[in-house]
């Protein structure tokens, strides 16, 4: 079994922000050599999401103000996370809900999707350079 990892780094220049990331785990698995196996995609940090669903801005916009809605950041003073000096309480419970990781099937050294499916990279609390982990083990 052959195992590749490979580290991306992501830098959204806003306080949130969704990433189409398809391309780079797709350069990943062709570099891997891996033509069955899967693929595991996730951040290495614990204010970012990485999802899987249609690439289509009004749903991304959506997403945004959903979440928005949902948690809002301000006043960043109704979190107690932030009574610590930080600011981004939201970040965390956003990641919680919208997920930590993707897994995706290799199937003939490609990604296995569903017509529409797309990866991407979703930041809470940007504005600064992120890890993105890519794992993949096949054959």
């Amino acid at each position: 079994m052959k195992s590749y990892r490979k580290v991306l780094t992501m830098n959204v220049p806003e306080r949130k922000g969704l990433v189409n990331i398809t391309p780079e785990v797709s350069r990943a698995v062709a570099e891997s050599k891996v033509r069955e196996g899967l693929c595991l995609v996730n951040p290495m940090h614990i204010t970012a999401s990485v999802f899987i669903n249609d690439d289509e801005p009004g749903l991304h916009s959506d997403y945004l103000r959903f979440f928005e809605e949902l948690v809002p950041h301000e006043p960043v003073e109704q979190w107690r996370h932030n009574d610590t000096g930080e600011d981004n309480a939201d970040a965390h419970i956003k990641r919680q809900l919208m997920g930590r990781e993707v897994v995706v099937a290799i199937t003939d050294g490609k990604l296995d999707f569903g017509r529409w499916e797309q990866i991407f990279y979703g930041e809470w609390d940007g504005n600064r350079p992120k890890r993105v982990l890519v794992k993949i083990i096949g054959e």
